[in-house]
C-alpha cells in the first residue's frame, strides 16, 4: 500500500514534470520509484545525477545490477529486487547470476569480492574496520573499487529506504525475497 503519493507524469508540473520527461525519454516509462521521488524534485535530481555519474564509473552495467541485487536482498527491498532482476535480465544476467547476486556471490572472483564487500557494508553499516578492508584488498580490489562499491551501496540504500518508507507499488515482475521477508509482512516494510 502506497504511503507516499506516486505522482502522475501526465499531471505533474514544474521541475518534477521536467525530470519525469527526461526519465520517460531515456527509459520509455516513468517507474513508480521515480514518481515517488518526484514529490521532492531536488531528491529526484540528486538520485538521477548520482546514478548517471556512477554509470560513467569503472563498473559494468551488469556489475552495477548485481550490486543492486545484493543490497536489495540484504535490505529486504522487494521493489528494488524486482526492478533490478528485470533490468539485470535485460542486460544478459542469467537466472543463476541473478540468484547468486542476491546472495552476494558470483563466479567471477572480482565480482564475488565486490558483492561480498557490498553486503558487508550494508550489514555492518559501513563499519568494516581494517580487517574488512584487508579482506577486500586480499581479494584483489583496489582502493578505487572499494570507493566505487561504497558509492553504489549508498545509491541503492537510498532507493531501498525510499521504497520501504513510501510503500512503493511494484511495477516490475515481482520477485520474492529469498529470506521470505516480503516488504508488507516484516519489520522492514
Amino acid at each position: 500500500m502506497t504511503r507516499i503519493a506516486q505522482l502522475d507524469p501526465q499531471t505533474a508540473t514544474g521541475p518534477a514534470k521536467t525530470l519525469f520527461e527526461g526519465v520517460q525519454k531515456k527509459l520509455g516509462v516513468v517507474p513508480n520509484l521515480i514518481r515517488v521521488l518526484g514529490n521532492a524534485p531536488a531528491a529526484l535530481q540528486g538520485y538521477l545525477n548520482f546514478s548517471a555519474t556512477l554509470g560513467d564509473g569503472s563498473f559494468s552495467p551488469k556489475l552495477r545490477e548485481q550490486i543492486a541485487l545484493t543490497v536489495a536482498e540484504t535490505n529486504h527491498c522487494t521493489y528494488c529486487l524486482s526492478a533490478h532482476s528485470f533490468i539485470g535480465g535485460k542486460l544478459g544476467l542469467t537466472q543463476q547470476d541473478l540468484a547468486d547476486a542476491r546472495m552476494a556471490a558470483a563466479v567471477d572472483p572480482r565480482t564475488d569480492a565486490i558483492l561480498k564487500l557490498a553486503q558487508s557494508i550494508v550489514v555492518q553499516r559501513g563499519e568494516l574496520g581494517a580487517s574488512g578492508l584487508d579482506q577486500a584488498r586480499q581479494a584483489g580490489l583496489t582502493d578505487g573499487d572499494i570507493v566505487e562499491t561504497v558509492a553504489h551501496v549508498a545509491l541503492n540504500i537510498f532507493s531501498n529506504y525510499i521504497n520501504h518508507i513510501a510503500g512503493t507499488v511494484i511495477d516490475f515482475p515481482e520477485v520474492t525475497l529469498t529470506s521470505g521477508c516480503a516488504a508488507s509482512s516484516c519489520a522492514c516494510g
